[in-house]
């Protein structure tokens, strides 16, 4: 037992030292690598769901920027490696190119040559004699509407120098949707570049990214709700305080942690609005109710479930089952969470995120095998004591439970499509 506590713990300290620098939507560049792809070189800068920039007339002449919507470059570096510099002459005003591109999800078949089928980023002396493109350069379809949309922005190497400096750089949205960030180069002899620096995407509103706004407004209402439901819960309880079983104390337990869970996710996500960076405490201790709220409701479903305090005084020998079960599923629950809420800033991978996800499903389908078997065993025991009024309870139960349980289902079905 003090192993697996130890082991939590360290789980835990990692895990906060892990995420400690993570801000709002501001995406961290430390040395990342280009990858290949087709006949390019290839870096994800960032995506990001942004709403139009508010009207220029109610902007104030002394904040430029309030009420506008725009993704700013900060000291973002290109270093190539030390052979590609020396290859080059020095004389050279440009020996290098890293292009730097925004668009919106809809425009993503405008990069490249997918018009053409020839799966092609980069301009080749082919296309070039179509007047296509120019040789050397990421192939952008641009909008007819807009020929400047979706926007390049070059930075070039110079003589035998082994980094580029983006110049420091503010682009205006003006339009709300999806926006993707590359970053690309065609020169082979560029392979091995690495990027450093940051990019700072603001809403009109604030540094909430556009996914994350309506929860804000989410998780104010849900927070009034709880506490509405624990005023009326406290009334009932003190009112009917002679009647009170161990399980309505496990209730309380579920709706102040599910009050405090609402509360803490509002103030980080207004928190994280206003200043554009994350209360790391707040965080962790948001993610931790969630954990041990989504634990304890569903060790109390299974605990109901076995008709404990209706047909059995305790649960005996399966309490240990119940503890690990339970302990399980707050660590497996803990690390997703700590991803879904700090990896949607900082682009963690899928395969991370299903590598955290299969525990948790394979946990939950675990607890819901064994609520229904215990319902299954406990309307039996029911039935033979003749116990109508508890038994139709139960029934009632039975039913809502596996209502909610198939909702549940449909909902991930739709989430995955």
């Amino acid at each position: 037992m003090k192993r697996v506590t130890s082991d939590v713990l360290l789980l835990i300290f990692f895990t906060f030292n892990f995420f400690r620098n993570v801000s709002a939507s501001i995406h961290e560049y430390k040395d990342e690598q280009f990858i290949p792809k087709s006949n390019a070189f290839f870096f994800h800068g960032g995506t990001e769901g942004l709403y139009a920039s508010k009207s220029s007339s109610n902007v104030s002449p002394d904040k430029p920027l309030e009420g506008k919507t725009f993704i700013r470059f900060e000291d973002v570096v290109f270093l190539r490696t030390r052979e590609s510099a020396n290859a080059k002459n020095e004389m050279q005003s440009r020996t290098g190119l890293i292009e730097t591109i925004i668009l919106e999800v809809r425009d993503r078949e405008r990069i490249g040559d997918a018009f053409a089928k020839s799966n092609a980023l980069c301009c080749t002396p082919k296309l070039a004699q179509e007047k296509f493109c120019t040789v050397g350069e990421v192939i952008i379809q641009h909008n007819q509407d807009n020929p400047l949309w979706p926007l390049r922005i070059q930075t070039f190497f110079e003589g035998k120098n082994q980094e580029a400096n983006m110049l420091p750089t503010t682009v205006e949205i003006n339009s709300t949707g999806m926006y993707y960030l590359y970053y690309m180069f065609c020169d082979p002899e560029l392979k091995g570049t690495i990027i450093r620096g940051r990019t700072v995407w603001k809403n009109p509103d604030g540094y909430l990214p556009g996914r994350m706004v309506p929860l804000m407004t989410f998780y104010g209402l849900a927070s009034l709700a709880y506490l509405v439901l624990g005023l009326f819960w406290f009334l009932r309880f003190v009112q009917f305080w002679k009647d009170v079983i161990q399980l309505h104390y496990q209730i309380t337990a579920v709706i102040a942690l599910g009050m405090s869970e609402m509360a803490l996710w509002y103030y980080e996500y207004a928190n994280l609005n206003s200043t554009g960076s994350r209360p790391m405490v707040i965080t962790i201790w948001a993610v931790t109710m969630t954990a041990v709220k989504k634990t304890l409701s569903r060790v109390l479903l299974l605990v109901v479930s076995m008709g404990y305090g209706v047909v059995r005084p305790t649960l005996g020998g399966v309490t240990s089952k119940v503890f690990l079960l339970a302990l399980m599923y707050f660590i497996a629950t803990e690390a997703l969470e700590l991803v879904e809420h700090l990896g949607s800033i900082n682009d963690f991978s899928r395969k991370t995120r299903i590598y955290l996800v299969l525990p948790v499903v394979f946990l939950d389908a675990s607890f819901i095998l064994w609520i229904f078997s215990s319902l299954s065993k406990t309307l039996e025991k029911l039935q033979m004591r003749k116990s109508m009024a508890k038994l139709d309870l139960y029934r009632k139960f039975t039913n809502s439970l596996a209502i909610f349980v198939l909702l549940s289902i449909a909902w991930v079905g739709y989430e995955v499509m």
